[in-house]
């Protein structure tokens, strides 16, 4: 438990969510960001040609600590365990590398390069936290016993790879109406994994002669690794580990897009988008994988010591424990294994106001549940972004509310082919940091 707790939060500090590139992904000057969000919408990139040099996009949420809170004297862990309610963090990072797309005639094509991050706690019951990274004694306990009911908990970190082939075309005009429809082909490069889930997850913590224990609780219990994650959570580079692994996957988005252009010149007066991504799945392979399935029986008045796992930095060194102990039985073994994509639909429409000013609108759903063992997370998000774009330059202020952190407020610009900005910077400084998620982007783009 402790390592799955290790690997989360040191993905943590390496990126400081809600959807990637808030606000830029819907901009006026439409480019490569725009058809990772729908490929239809390369179709409208405003140049010939455009070459994405390089762009990062850095998010983290939780429902637990305020981003204040982490410069603090208590330690993440603590933060992460305080109360009552259930923990729940997301953490992700997304690289988008060298890519190229260019326009010719009514098609639109385009060859993209991206690596991904994403790291995640989900329902972990704070208790069981507390007890785990405690050292010994029950006084790190809210009270001295706990009771768990029926949970299902999991953590894991995923790194993967992605190399894109687009294209897009317009396949209806008239009058100032245009409907495009653009499809994406990604190749999946796994590179690290590491995951550990319990379902239906019930005992008593409380303390004993030996320390803090679990009594009467039963659960099932799989641990699964892959690569660089398999052996060490301490270093940070494992977590940016995208193609060493050769492709064993494969992914598609597709989407449509409608746009009302203006009679007077380039602009719109509205752009509307649909687009499903996401939709596949990636093998790990690696000689050093591992994915076993335990089935845990502690007695009532015997006890699994909860602190023996303080110290432990490896999963293998977990699994160790629970079979010396002798509570824990392996009921399944196996070498390769699955992660599913975060599939999701996202729908949103930018509509002018008056002269340089728009108003977008963008809703993003996980097309499926977050409880599967093997699928990577998605979250719901809800967007409203005011902007102003007299052309070469542009503002914009995404107000998000996403269903782990709430709402949150934030600022954007672009000059041209560069953009900076976050989704959240505004809650920060307008709360002095008492805001549950952080993120930030920053990129370069050429047209040409």
């Amino acid at each position: 438990m402790r390592a799955i707790l290790i690997l989360t939060v040191l993905c943590c500090y390496s990126m400081q969510a809600q959807e990637h590139y808030a606000g830029i992904n819907t901009s006026q000057r439409t480019g490569i960001i725009s058809g990772a969000l729908n490929p239809a919408e390369l179709v409208n990139i405003t140049s010939e040609n455009e070459a994405n040099i390089i762009t990062f996009s850095a998010n983290f949420t939780n429902n637990k600590m305020a981003f204040s809170q982490l410069w603090g004297d208590r330690e993440f862990t603590d933060l992460l365990f305080d109360g009552n309610a259930p923990a729940n963090l997301n953490a992700d990072l997304e690289i988008l590398g060298p890519s190229f797309a260019f326009k010719k005639g009514k098609w639109a094509f385009a060859i993209t390069t991206a690596g991904k991050t994403k790291a995640n706690i989900k329902d972990i019951n704070p208790q069981l936290g507390r007890a785990v990274i405690a050292d010994s004694g029950v006084d790190s306990l809210a009270a001295a016993a706990a009771v768990l009911v029926d949970y299902n908990q999991s953590a894991a970190a995923t790194t993967w790879g992605e190399i894109g082939l687009s294209a897009a075309r317009e396949i209806y005009s008239d009058n100032g109406h245009t409907l495009n429809a653009g499809v994406t082909f990604k190749v999946l490069f796994p590179g690290s994994y590491a995951r550990m889930y319990s379902s239906n997850f019930t005992g008593t913590i409380e303390g004993y002669t030996g320390g803090i224990g679990l009594t009467d609780a039963s659960t099932s219990l799989n641990f699964a690794y892959s690569g660089s994650l398999g052996n060490d959570f301490t270093d940070s580079g494992n977590f940016t580990n995208y193609f060493g692994n050769g492709p064993h996957g494969f992914a598609v988005d597709f989407g449509f897009n409608y746009r009302w252009k203006q009679e007077t010149d380039t602009g719109y007066r509205i752009n509307v988008g649909l687009s499903f991504r996401n939709l596949g799945s990636m093998k790990f392979r690696d000689s050093g994988n591992e994915s076993n399935t335990y089935v845990l029986n502690v007695p009532q008045g015997e006890y699994l010591n909860l602190n023996q796992f303080a110290n432990v930095s490896t999963i293998s060194q977990i699994e160790a424990l629970l079979l010396q102990s002798g509570y824990a039985k392996i009921t399944k073994q196996s070498n390769d294994f699955v992660a599913k994509l975060p599939a999701m639909f996202s729908l949103y429409a930018d509509v002018k106001v008056y002269n340089a000013w728009y108003i977008t609108g963008y809703l993003q759903q996980k097309l499926v549940s977050d409880v599967s063992q093997n699928q990577i997370p998605a979250q719901n998000t809800v967007t409203l972004i005011p902007r102003f774009s007299p052309g070469k330059y542009e503002f914009f202020a995404p107000l998000s509310s996403n269903e782990i952190s709430g709402f949150a407020a934030g600022l954007g610009v672009r000059y041209g082919g560069f953009f900076i900005g976050s989704g959240s910077v505004l809650t920060a400084l307008l709360s002095d940091g008492d805001t549950h998620q952080a993120d930030a982007y920053l990129g370069f783009r050429w047209a040409f």
